[in-house]
């Protein structure tokens, strides 16, 4: 069951987000301007909404995921990071004194709340993640707080595969899906298709993908 909104972070440390993470912060930035109740309107139906426990809250859950992304970075390790990293519990709307989630949370999240039904892969429908984050991103930029299509982090400029996707890569994104689904019915089928490009040249992606199909 989903909590009707975030709690408000109420500590008598909640003044050390103001001393230690300068305003110019990439995280507190996209934190303050990027409206993230559009994680609520897309996941709410995978939620039961009056029936039992509390779950932890979908945005700041999603908010992990993202900072997984970002930083490049395993669900153990991230959830670390956010032990003592106060720029990111101020990202993922917590008191610094507030204990994170087992690792293994993200990985039910994904599973349950993330990761297309059946019915979805059957229609083609891609990683809500995906769609998710790029969601993020393109708010990010209208308010701009990403001003070009590269995530700057820690002076480190990490190319968005959301915003400068290719188009083989783009192909290549969607076989794989195509591939996923197929192998559901018949694993057999991991024998038929044909090898998988190595290059990024498009018109060798495209004759895969013609083949594959």
């Amino acid at each position: 069951m989903i909590e009707q909104q975030t709690s408000l972070i109420l500590s008598p440390y909640a003044e050390l987000y103001d001393k230690l993470i300068p305003k110019d912060n990439f995280l507190r930035r996209i934190n303050e301007l990027v409206d993230f109740s559009f994680i609520l309107e897309k996941l709410q139906d995978r939620y039961c909404r009056n029936n039992g426990r509390n779950a932890v809250h979908p945005i700041r859950m999603f908010k992990y995921l993202l900072l997984k992304q970002i930083y490049d970075v395993s669900d153990v390790d991230i959830v670390e990071r956010s032990k003592t990293d106060l720029a990111l519990k101020y990202f993922l709307d917590m008191a610094p004194e507030d204990d994170v989630i087992n690792p293994s949370s993200l990985t039910k999240f994904r599973k349950l709340r993330i990761e297309p039904t059946k019915e979805e892969w059957d229609k083609g429908e891609g990683s809500l993640l995906d769609d998710l984050i790029q969601k993020t991103v393109e708010v990010a930029i209208e308010q701009g707080v990403i001003e070009s299509k590269t995530i700057i982090v820690d002076a480190t400029h990490t190319t968005s595969r959301y915003c400068a996707k290719s188009a083989s890569e783009y192909l290549k994104e969607k076989a794989k899906l195509v591939r996923k689904t197929a192998y559901k019915f018949d694993a057999s089928m991991k024998e038929k298709f044909p090898e998988k490009p190595t290059g990024s040249d498009i018109n060798e992606t495209r004759e895969y993908c013609e083949k594959m199909l």
